[in-house]
């Protein structure tokens, strides 16, 4: 997607025809926009799909205003609000999990965002600080570790860093130094589980059964933790079921949304 900076973040475009349905702010995580792809393509018929690449991602700019994962929360909330979207569902994986769920805990204590966010999905969301069930060192990974974490067939979501072109290397460890500017190393903030009693809207959490990022465990304190929260585990799939079990994952999402 060719997305422009506009006053440090980017433009909100629409990603889908549906123009006048209702919004879906799909965020991504560290790895990247194509990562979300697949949640992108399948709402993109029913909805006006928007999916932004957060600053400082994929060779954009990242503004010195935004240094951690609730400034980019307050700036795409704010943005929200700009545009005068209403009722938006938030569909957020791993690092955008936490986006969303920082964006939902700030509208619920802010008048001026009554009504701006509709629903949240969290999609195995990191960002909270679980009693034994700690986020994985994503920075003390190698690439095999990261696929054997972030898999239920590691085979899949290895990828060789002997096959990257000096552009895909780059762009890769770029990302990886924005993920530690804004998520921090990490990837969680103390005070986040505390604060989610606070989002009074609907929210989804989906979880792969294998994922070794953040396990299922810790995605049911994090569930527990928002009131009416529904939990749903998506079995053989990792830290990204809407690439390795799509099906199951839309099975988990779609009764959701359909609710609403």
């Amino acid at each position: 997607m060719n997305i422009s900076l506009v006053q440090g973040l980017p433009a909100l475009r629409a990603d889908s025809p549906a123009a006048a349905a209702r919004t879906a702010l799909v965020l991504h995580g560290g790895g990247g926009p194509r990562t979300v792809a697949p949640v992108v393509g399948h709402l993109a018929a029913t909805m006006h799909t928007v999916a932004p690449t957060h600053p400082g991602w994929e060779g954009t700019t990242r503004p010195g205003s935004i240094t951690s994962v609730a400034q980019l929360a307050a700036a795409y909330l704010a943005r929200l609000r700009e545009q005068g979207e209403r009722d938006v569902v938030l569909i957020g994986s791993s690092i955008g999990g936490w986006v969303a769920l920082d964006m939902a805990v700030q509208a619920a204590a802010d008048d001026r965002c009554a009504g701006v966010i509709g629903a949240v999905v969290v999609i195995d969301g990191v960002g909270a600080v679980v009693d034994g069930e700690p986020v994985a060192d994503f920075f003390a990974l190698d690439a095999r570790g990261l696929a054997e974490a972030a898999w239920h067939h590691p085979e899949r979501g290895y990828v060789d860093p002997a096959r990257l072109t000096d552009e895909q290397r780059a762009i890769q460890q770029a990302n990886g130094r924005t993920i530690a500017a804004v998520a921090g190393r990490s990837m969680s903030d103390p005070t986040l589980l505390g604060r989610l009693g606070t989002v009074d809207v609907p929210t989804l959490v989906v979880w792969g059964e294998s994922d070794r990022i953040v396990t299922p465990a810790y995605g049911r304190a994090v569930a527990r933790a928002i009131p009416g929260a529904q939990f749903v585990e998506v079995p053989e799939a990792g830290h990204l079921p809407h690439l390795e079990a799509p099906d199951a994952t839309w099975a988990a999402i779609d009764p959701f949304l359909a609710k609403l």
